[in-house]
């Protein structure tokens, strides 16, 4: 799935940033992995695995470096070292991805070292205690039964808010309401969303752990919400703009993904549906606030993740069925919704915000304006995406051109 949103976000920038765009997510597989082996998992599951009851704000040290995880038998790796540890590989992909998808709201000007130094900040001082709370059997959100079963806060909300605090300490790209800064490339958007649909049916379906009758309901469930969430999207488009995009199919196909990732293991196909398609309309409303409220979430991460998580985590306070799981809707269950999902978008935005701050008043968060100007492909990776020195494009001579050309008086050369 980090790849598959590398591509989404790297065909949806200025070709001068894309490689940049791409590396923004490919790194966070990098930094995550080893600080969830170093202390990562410790932190957000560790009271999960001993009976130490930590107030549940964050685990403990019991695996700091995995040094006692893999306990040998005389048949082999001991079924429960086999579990902790297939259950540690499973929620890293989580703790990878979360910070990534920030990384679409600070498009064209952020630091590349920079960014790397925010994302091991942020995991340790947001995500993992963030998880901890949704996750871990001692969480106290956990113990308030919020539904969230595979990331809606922890994940779409978290990283949501964060994102927003992100834009308003960093600023505006330059030209921001001035000039195009249209995507350059639409097939890489659409190959991007593929994998991102195909793979959230195994973050999704997955985070039921085994192949149960729940990770069915949910994998039916996650295909409902996505494709009801991009006709949403889609006839709001129309209506509003005039034109069915492959843009907006794209981003209503994971804003759909992103509201049926909390609720998905507890609502029936109906209520699937409906929350797509409410999730579809209204974040493509919320994509357009960046330009009335004036701050540049350049690739709409709080327009999609941040509202988008939002509705599906309040949406299934009311449409949780007990047919379904164990828990029914109701204002009662509506409220804990709230009290989960407005505590991660207060925590992630307050913390994020001073953790941003103080990035950009030591090392330097922004990017200077010449190399935003430049494009940050060759200031921070040397490299650009695509070569066009090899497309043909230039002169041709004039004795390489049939005779029968109509060449016009006193013409040289032609192009290519």
């Amino acid at each position: 799935m980090t790849p598959g949103l590398a591509f989404f976000y790297g065909g949806m920038v200025r070709v001068k940033s894309a490689l940049n765009m791409l590396m923004m997510s490919f790194i966070s597989l990098g930094i995550v992995s080893v600080l969830w082996v170093l202390y990562g998992f410790s932190l957000t599951f560790g009271s999960n695995y001993s009976t130490a009851d930590d107030g549940g704000l964050i685990g403990n040290l019991d695996f700091i470096g995995f040094a006692d995880t893999i306990a040998l038998t005389p048949d082999g790796i001991s079924p429960d070292s086999t579990g902790l540890i297939t259950f540690a590989l499973f929620q890293l992909m989580f703790a990878i991805i979360t910070p990534a998808l920030m990384s679409g709201a600070l498009a064209d000007r952020v630091k590349f070292s920079s960014w790397a130094v925010f994302i091991a900040l942020w995991v340790t001082v947001v995500y993992f205690p963030v998880a901890h709370w949704v996750w871990a059997a001692d969480g106290w959100l956990f113990g308030e039964e919020v539904i969230d079963f595979a990331g809606g806060t922890a994940v779409h909300i978290n990283a949501g808010a964060g994102a927003l605090a992100a834009v308003l300490v960093i600023g505006k790209r330059k030209g921001f309401k001035k000039e195009p800064m249209r995507p350059h490339n639409l097939p890489m958007v659409l190959l991007g969303a593929t994998l991102l649909w195909f793979g959230w049916f195994g973050f999704n379906a997955g985070s039921a752990l085994s192949p149960t009758g729940t990770a069915a309901v949910m994998a039916l469930n996650t295909q409902l919400a996505t494709a009801a969430a991009m006709v949403g999207w889609l006839i709001y488009e129309r209506v509003r703009h005039g034109a069915f995009t492959t843009l907006g199919a794209a981003s209503g196909a994971v804003a759909g993904l992103v509201a049926i990732t909390p609720s998905g293991a507890h609502v029936n196909p109906m209520g699937a549906l409906l929350i797509g398609v409410v999730a579809g309309a209204v974040c493509a409303w919320a994509v357009s606030l960046k330009f009335k409220l004036g701050y540049d979430d350049s690739l709409d991460v709080v327009g999609v993740h941040l509202v988008g998580g939002l509705i599906g985590t309040l949406m299934v306070g009311f449409l949780a069925s007990d047919k379904v799981n164990t828990i029914a809707g109701g204002f009662e269950q509506f409220g804990k919704q709230a009290l989960g999902a407005f505590s991660v978008l207060a925590y992630s935005f307050v913390v994020t915000f001073v953790l941003a701050t103080l990035i950009q008043r030591t090392i330097g968060f922004r990017s200077s304006e010449e190399e935003e100007v430049a494009g940050l492909d060759l200031a921070y990776h040397a490299e650009t995406g695509y070569d066009f020195t090899q497309t043909g494009t230039g002169s041709v001579p004039v004795s390489s051109v049939p005779a029968s050309a109509d060449l016009a008086a006193g013409e040289k050369k032609v192009d290519a």
